[in-house]
């Protein structure tokens, strides 16, 4: 995975195999273009592809993790980090609105859905309307407490066209999602919390050590096993339980016969702390 500057945020990896991806423009708290989400896209493809990485957080800067779309920035000016080229951002007619919600804004959620890696949103201040949906695809969400939330995209007589519907359905259900989004909610953390759209509440200054260790936790877990079973728990969410049943089965025929079962086993009779991942010792 290439590392350094992109569109709007930088990439670093750290040991044991977890990038950080840091949205770099807190003066306009972070706000999402075609260009950034594109180059997004692109990251998380790597990030799928390459072994070296094990997690991925993401997290802002400034008093924003992501305060939504930065329209005066949909110009079509492509960022001095990007190696894609420029295109437009559709949204010119209805037929554009259709081809850029479906191959930008909701692939980037989409992507980010799919990657096998776990995902962290260290949701630093204020995410709403595309930052949401982000944060919301994420598998672990952690927030300063002084994050603010919301959709609100009715306030603007526009839609959570990127998917955030499904993915605050999924979180609190229909009721609660129906007053959210119609009452144009934007809330505080401990309120996110009590809804469950967030795993944890932490102080600001504790934001990035509390995302780190639970990183390092997850990184040094038995990768195959954790990426399957991620896999699983969201087909299950889509699947009747004799259907998900089947799922695991299949998963399960490659977990038990990997050695970091092997590994969990053997630690467990030894009375000592196992040491999953053999297999990715060369990509440290």
């Amino acid at each position: 995975m290439d590392t350094g500057s992109y569109t709007g945020f930088d990439v670093s990896l750290e040991k044991p195999g977890i990038a950080w991806v840091e949205f770099n423009e807190p003066e306009q708290l972070n706000g999402m273009t075609s260009a950034k989400k594109r180059d997004l896209i692109e990251l998380v493809t790597q990030a799928q592809m390459d072994n070296a990485v094990r997690v991925v957080v993401f997290i802002g800067t400034g008093r924003g993790f992501c305060a939504g779309d930065n329209l005066k920035g949909y110009a079509g000016e492509q960022g001095a980090g990007s190696q894609i080229p420029d295109i437009s951002h559709g949204h010119d007619s209805g037929i554009g609105t259709y081809n850029g919600l479906r191959h930008i804004s909701q692939a980037l959620n989409l992507a980010i859905r799919k990657l096998d890696k776990i995902t962290i949103a260290a949701i630093n201040g204020v995410a709403v309307q595309t930052g949401l949906s982000l944060a919301l695809a994420c598998d672990f969400k952690i927030a300063s407490e002084d994050a603010r939330l919301g959709s609100a995209t009715l306030r603007f007589g526009l839609l959570p066209d990127e998917g955030g519907q499904y993915l605050l359905v999924q979180h609190m259900g229909v009721a609660r999602t129906i007053e959210f989004l119609l009452r144009k909610k934007i809330i505080m953390a401990d309120e996110a919390l009590s809804l469950g759209l967030i795993n944890q509440v932490v102080p600001a200054d504790q934001l990035r050590r509390e995302v780190q260790d639970l990183a390092h936790e997850l990184a040094n877990g038995p990768q195959v096993s954790t990426r399957l079973l991620k896999r699983s728990v969201y087909q299950a969410a889509e699947l009747s339980f004799e259907q998900a049943c089947e799922d695991i089965a299949a998963r399960t025929a490659i977990s038990d016969h990997h050695p970091d079962a092997s590994e969990g086993s053997a630690s467990f009779r030894e009375k000592r702390t196992p040491v999953f991942n053999e297999w990715l010792k060369d990509f440290e």
